[in-house]
């Protein structure tokens, strides 16, 4: 165990125990609107309802809420970081453009959080470089928003820890030596893409459009007027080509126009009935989307886009983005 404190490592130790977010505000002598980001809210009883939270010494707003008979306490909800950091800023109107409600002691009242608590200021004690202000909860509101988190010096999503794919079904019997287990991510990965690209396949079907020209419709509504080259490439890591059998049957079917300048590349514009048709598979696609994430909560399907970036740019070999000019 370390004796001497380094106070860096210190933070760093404490940063291990993730918090809840909370925006604390209060009014001061002049009637101005004062707000604070505080990851240090916790409870204290619940008979009568008390709640704590600290400040440090050094912060501009301590003599407000010094003098301060009432504060609110708002629970950040997890789509609400951008407020955390704004309210964390120096030198800033941290209200600027809003109009909020008023509560206990005129003070403001932040919407959109998972939890608000409204105090009476019970007591203040001197916790070393911070003060530590008690409240007796006078109002209070919540909801079923996921809360925003902080963990490690960033913020991070709140997620339920459900049961492995593995644990789900215990009568399989376990992977034999040299096979993927159940949990294997590229299997996962793949057989999820698989489930979902077979709900939508009966619409591709019915359009008589094969993987390639689905695709390549996709690529053109993402940036309309690329070459065939240039879709050929988004398209060649799933294995499909963009031919002039491709290029021709979409243009048959009246979905995509091809045009090119003396000297120039040919370029695939979509037509009018072309976006229209995508439009259609789009909504197929996202209607499967939902149905898939219907178990998750918002925060789950925030995580796991940012899981799945995160693998993506770790294992990118080069492989185009659709969205690159």
């Amino acid at each position: 165990m370390q004796q001497s404190f380094d106070s860096q490592r210190f933070r760093q130790a404490l940063g291990t125990f993730t918090t809840g977010v909370t925006i604390v505000t209060t009014v001061d002598a002049a009637g101005n609107d004062v707000g604070v980001t505080a990851n240090s809210f916790n409870s204290v009883s619940l008979t009568p309802p008390m709640v704590l939270w600290s400040l440090s010494r050094t912060s501009t707003n301590m003599a407000a809420f010094l003098a301060a008979q009432h504060f609110a306490v708002h629970v950040l909800a997890s789509n609400q970081d951008g407020l955390a950091t704004r309210f964390a800023r120096r030198g800033v109107d941290r209200f600027a453009g809003m109009s909020p409600a008023r509560g206990l002691g005129g003070v403001a009242l932040l919407e959109g959080c998972a939890a608000r608590f409204e105090c009476r200021t019970a007591f203040r004690y001197e916790g070393g470089d911070h003060e530590i202000f008690v409240g007796e909860v006078m109002n209070f509101e919540h909801c079923e928003l996921e809360p925003l988190v902080f963990k490690r010096g960033r913020f991070a999503f709140a997620v339920g820890k459900g049961p492995a794919l593995a644990a789900a079904d215990d009568s399989r019997p376990p992977a034999a030596d040299g096979a993927f287990e159940q949990d294997f991510l590229v299997y996962l990965l793949g057989r999820a893409y698989h489930q979902l690209y077979l709900r939508i396949k009966p619409e591709i079907a019915r359009r008589d459009l094969g993987d390639a020209e689905y695709f390549t419709l996709s690529m053109l509504g993402v940036r309309d007027g690329r070459t065939p080259e240039e879709l050929d490439a988004l398209l060649a890591y799933m294995g499909l080509r963009v031919t002039q059998s491709v290029t021709g049957r979409l243009a048959e079917l009246g979905l995509v126009k091809v045009e090119g300048t003396p000297g120039g590349a040919e370029r695939l514009w979509l037509t009018a009935a072309g976006r229209r048709s995508l439009v259609e598979l789009l909504a197929v696609a996202e209607a499967a989307s939902a149905d898939a994430e219907r178990d998750l909560d918002p925060s789950e399907s925030g995580l796991l886009r940012q899981l799945l970036a995160s693998i993506i740019r770790a294992s990118d070999s080069g492989i185009p983005h659709p969205w690159q000019e």
